[in-house]
């Protein structure tokens, strides 16, 4: 097992992006679920605001420290694969930030939100809720259409958070790493570069 040192890695303005994010889409998704008439409202609130937050995130991800950068969501296929074959080991992943793994997934989880939120401002109802405020842009059938997406992409999102939490259950109790934290307190487990002078 390689050599480790505490780091502080992600920053407070990360740390409360994170976790309120996780407050809005779990609200999100439990008014879209037992949407009712007087709960439809807050759905579409929670919408706005999750829309709101990822233009944040974006922004921040340009400007942010260096591990929440968004160049840091795409490593090259080359580490992908060199990381993947390492998975496995039963020891701490020691990356300084997202493994690359875990770049890929929270990528995809924020692009899936993005293209959820943004197909509810345009769905039309297909039933006796609320349309989204910019269905009268769109045809009918188009809008009635999206609403089914908008439906698809939630199954998806959820399948996308279960596959999130199983890989970070996976490295507590595997890797003995425990990213929750880490995304609590901010500071993680690296570990030093050999070739890294002391």
């Amino acid at each position: 097992m390689g050599e480790y040192r505490r780091e502080k890695i992600w920053d407070g303005v990360t740390r409360s992006w994170h976790w309120s994010l996780v407050v809005l889409v779990s609200l999100g998704g439990y008014f879209g679920k037992f949407m009712s008439f007087s709960t439809v409202e807050w759905h579409f609130y929670c919408g706005y605001a999750v829309l709101g937050w990822l233009a944040f995130r974006f922004f921040w991800g340009l400007v942010g420290p260096q591990p929440v950068r968004l160049r840091q969501f795409l490593p090259t296929p080359r580490v992908a694969f060199t990381y993947l074959k390492s998975v496995g080991k039963r020891e701490p992943s020691g990356t300084p930030g997202h493994n690359p793994l875990a770049a890929l997934s929270a990528l995809a989880i924020l692009l899936l939100l993005l293209t959820q939120a943004s197909i509810g401002l345009f769905i039309s109802s297909d039933d006796f809720f609320a349309s989204g405020p910019l269905a009268y842009l769109i045809p009918e059938d188009l809008g009635a259409a999206l609403s089914g997406w908008h439906k698809a992409f939630a199954k998806g999102l959820l399948a996308l958070v279960i596959l999130h939490v199983s890989m970070i259950l996976f490295y507590f109790f595997w890797k003995k790493e425990n990213l929750a934290r880490a995304m609590v307190t901010g500071w993680k487990w690296v570990k030093v570069d050999p070739d890294e002078p002391s």
